[in-house]
């Protein structure tokens, strides 16, 4: 992948690390499913809360308190940092509005890599499926309560949460609100450690309700016993271990153990998770545990924060992101793991041209080797970082231990091919290099133009 043109290497960046770990595809903008291809620079590309409080109802008993409820809900999302915190008032909390929600807004506007939580304070409604079975629904502004002809079922949010593309979906529901299926149980995420990053990887959809059947979200001086606990479950209370991170999972236990004590065992709230086994992170506890002059931490955190900033970093540059802005979280990897190889491999590569630094790119092309020896581009960026020092034999040794490593690395063909004809004077082994290149699929004018010469040449000597 050797990119002729300076201004283009930060452009090819996701194509060089295309034969390590982290797989490519184009950035774009994350406001639909189809756009998110890519790996977001943080758990999540964007992070969604749609708030709903019906308080005042056409025609059944007003929810006393619900619409301040769902404000002060909004509050919270918004000082936790999702970029989307969307409050639909009792007046558009209509069924025609809410099912639209459901059925088309959501699905279109949330992206796979998207988190997306729902907390709906107001009335629920209970009737028998087609099999006999109670289920609840969530009653709109114009609806009955005792009449599920505009309700949205608990079928309803089911088949939502079945088409939405997002990673992690909550629902927080203040109201009774039960039906839900979960073949089998599903164990909590693992707490105390830097980051639970298998469970943050993987879908999920969970749900919180304030009550079980037969009860009633509780009231105590006017505000709702579920919503004081969620708000100081989300302010950090919730967080009992104090490791920094406060999943879904987490919050849920929570909520579950202090409305039950709350209401003295009246209200038994139910948190569970319906699809998936992952678990939606509500506040990540990186920068907590990693912020300037911080306690000293295991090799493992360690290891884990240097792969966050390598993973800031490359997902900078996808953005278009400045190269010294990349270069800056490539320094607080290697800090935090100095053996960090992947990080030392893309340094060098950003200082060979994007923020150049010739003999930096030089030491980092070296440990680049020493760490990652079994990567590659390792050699493959200390060859052109030899190259472009003059050191053309040591360039050449560089980019042949790259194809010790992988027999099949196209870019390295094209760099030996044009390394032989521009500095070693070798004719033969470029052309030969060059049409290994061709084979393995390269397309450069360059290298077509030298195996045809080569082979025209062949054809008209005796």
């Amino acid at each position: 992948m050797k990119i002729q043109q300076s201004s283009l290497r930060v452009l090819a960046v996701a194509a060089f690390l295309l034969s390590h770990s982290i797989g490519v595809l184009p950035y774009s903008n994350p406001s639909t499913v189809y756009a998110q291809l890519g790996k977001p620079e943080g758990l999540y590309y964007r992070s969604w809360a749609i708030i709903i409080g019906v308080e005042n109802y056409m025609v059944a008993p007003p929810v006393s308190g619900a619409a301040d409820d769902a404000k002060q809900v909004a509050q919270v999302f918004r000082k936790l940092g999702f970029d989307e915190v969307v409050e639909i008032n009792e007046k558009d909390a209509v069924h025609r509005r809410l099912h639209q929600l459901f059925n088309d807004v959501l699905p279109r506007k949330v992206g796979r890599m998207d988190r997306l939580v729902i907390f709906y304070a107001g009335h629920a409604g209970a009737a028998q499926d087609a099999d006999g079975v109670d289920r609840s629904y969530l009653v709109p502004l114009d609806a009955r309560i005792n009449n599920a002809t505009k309700a949205v079922t608990v079928e309803d949010l089911k088949e939502f949460t079945r088409r939405s593309a997002s990673k992690h979906t909550l629902l927080l529901l203040d109201a009774p609100v039960f039906g839900w299926e979960v073949t089998a149980h599903q164990p909590l995420s693992l707490e105390g450690r830097l980051a639970p990053e298998a469970d943050t990887d993987r879908r999920a959809v969970q749900v919180i309700s304030a009550a079980g059947k037969g009860e009633s979200s509780s009231r105590i001086d006017g505000k709702s016993v579920f919503v004081e606990a969620l708000v100081a479950g989300l302010s950090g209370a919730a967080d009992v271990d104090k490791n920094g991170w406060l999943m879904a999972s987490e919050l849920g236990e929570y909520l579950v153990k202090q409305v039950q004590s709350t209401s003295k065992g009246a209200q038994q709230p139910t948190s569970l998770r319906i699809d998936g086994d992952g678990d939606m992170v509500l506040i990540e506890g990186r920068t907590a545990a990693f912020g300037p002059g911080g306690d000293s931490h295991t090799p493992e955190e360690r290891h884990r924060a240097a792969k966050s900033h390598y993973e800031q970093a490359f997902a900078g540059l996808q953005q278009g992101k400045p190269a010294a802005e990349a270069l800056e979280h490539l320094t607080a990897a290697i800090t935090y793991d100095p053996t960090y190889g992947d990080a030392y491999v893309l340094k060098g590569y950003l200082l060979l041209d994007a923020v150049p630094n010739l003999e930096e790119a030089f030491v980092a092309g070296q440990l680049a080797v020493k760490h990652a020896p079994a990567n590659p581009d390792s050699f493959y960026t200390l060859g052109l970082i030899e190259e472009r020092r003059g050191n053309f034999a040591e360039a050449e040794t560089a980019l042949l231990q790259a194809l010790k490593i992988n027999a099949d690395y196209q870019d390295v063909y094209f760099s030996l091919g044009t390394l032989y004809a521009d500095h070693l004077q070798d004719q033969a082994k470029s052309v030969e290099a060059f049409r290994r290149y061709l084979e393995l699929g390269g397309v450069h004018a360059r290298a077509r133009a030298a195996v045809s010469e080569a082979d025209r040449s062949t054809k008209v000597s005796p």
